[in-house]
């Protein structure tokens, strides 16, 4: 009996008298703050009056603050409050970042995952990955972690469904994250709240949220684009990206599941004409401009080229580009050049012949040209 006793004593939490007593404290003052509008700053009627303002990045609204946010707010934070006690009049205004592709790509993520798996969903169990024996970690940057953005704040899970259970959120909570707009009507108050409970000197008057959602802030940015656009600061056009077919849009670092920190990698392609009579499988293509198409990173070394390989189990497609050329390459090959404009309609292939790699018979042709991809 005296053993049990004492073993639990030993995990019994100890008095909490006084972490409440400061709670309480900590909760009068801040109501105290909000009736008497304490950080509600307008214009002052004197000009030669000492200002000061301060500004924080939007925090991202696909889940609820952390101890990071808390880290790097509390710069801000010491900084204004030391300039209100100097007598300047201080403004921390305070926004809430909504646009982009993660919250949409979340929400598309639960709607999968319910067709694929049910509701709730049952997922397949996941196989055990084998560890890499790493015998020494060197970061060379020490102010950047070794797990991408992402994985932070997954955790490593695997499906949106799973991260969304990690934050506390049960099942017929989760469902409702399906619809874009329950994540702009859930996180952005969470956020707010749990940023008062911190003490944040913001003046809330003046908070807001990104997207076009937001009437005022999507003028504000229309605004800045027009004036740019007038001072031919900006124009519109192309340029290399990583890019989401499924989303038909760029999908920046932050922005995707997996693949944080890649970029676009640029190809030379080398043109090989198929000179006729052509092989049986293009046979129909009389008459049209054959090429196979390689790829390298070093077209520099081509002009000593003696030979090309072909591997003979992989499979090819023949398609057409805009300017009426056949290009024979892999599927994904001919997706990614459909996308810079090499076909007639972007993002659609024209696929002429599929084959394999062991029909095409390399003495019929003959390199001619490189060119960028």
């Amino acid at each position: 009996m005296e053993s049990a006793s004492l073993g639990q004593q030993q995990v019994e939490r100890k008095s909490t008298a006084k972490l409440d007593e400061i709670l309480s404290i900590e909760k009068q003052v801040q109501e105290k703050w909000n009736q008497q509008h304490v950080f509600e700053e307008d214009a002052p009627s004197d000009p030669k009056q000492p200002k000061y303002m301060v500004t924080f990045p939007y925090p991202y609204m696909n889940g609820t603050l952390h101890l990071g946010h808390t880290f790097s707010l509390s710069k801000c934070e010491f900084a204004v409050g030391y300039q209100r006690m100097q007598g300047k009049k201080c403004l921390f205004p305070f926004g809430l970042h909504c646009t982009g592709m993660p919250i949409k790509a979340c929400a598309d993520k639960l709607t999968r995952e319910i067709a694929d798996f049910g509701y709730p969903p049952q997922f397949p169990p996941e196989e055990e990955e084998e560890k890499e024996e790493v015998s020494e970690v060197i970061i060379k940057d020490k102010s950047k972690g070794k797990k991408s953005k992402v994985k932070a704040k997954t955790g490593g899970l695997k499906y949106q469904w799973q991260i969304m259970a990690a934050m506390g959120f049960k099942d017929e909570e989760i469902k409702p994250f399906c619809d874009v707009q329950h994540w702009l009507e859930y996180f952005p108050p969470k956020a707010k709240s749990d940023l008062i409970k911190m003490g944040l000197k913001a003046d809330w008057r003046r908070t807001f949220i990104t997207t076009d959602v937001n009437p005022f802030y999507d003028s504000f940015v229309r605004w800045q684009f027009i004036r740019l656009k007038e001072r031919n600061k900006i124009k519109f056009g192309k340029r290399h990206t990583i890019f989401s077919p499924k989303d038909g849009q760029p999908c920046m670092d932050h922005d995707r599941s997996t693949g944080e920190g890649v970029g676009p990698q640029e190809y030379t392609l080398i043109k090989l004409k198929v000179l006729e009579p052509y092989p049986s499988k293009f046979s129909k293509l009389k008459g049209k401009n054959i090429f196979l198409v390689a790829a390298t990173l070093r077209p520099e070394t081509m002009f000593g080229q003696t030979n090309i390989w072909v591997r003979p189990d992989m499979k090819y497609i023949a398609h057409e580009l805009k300017n009426g050329d056949v290009f024979v390459c892999t599927r994904r090959s001919a997706l990614n050049m459909a996308y810079q404009g090499f076909t007639k309609e972007d993002g659609k292939i024209n696929v002429l012949v599929e084959l394999v790699g062991q029909v095409i018979k390399l003495n019929n042709v003959v390199k001619t040209l490189l060119m960028d991809l």
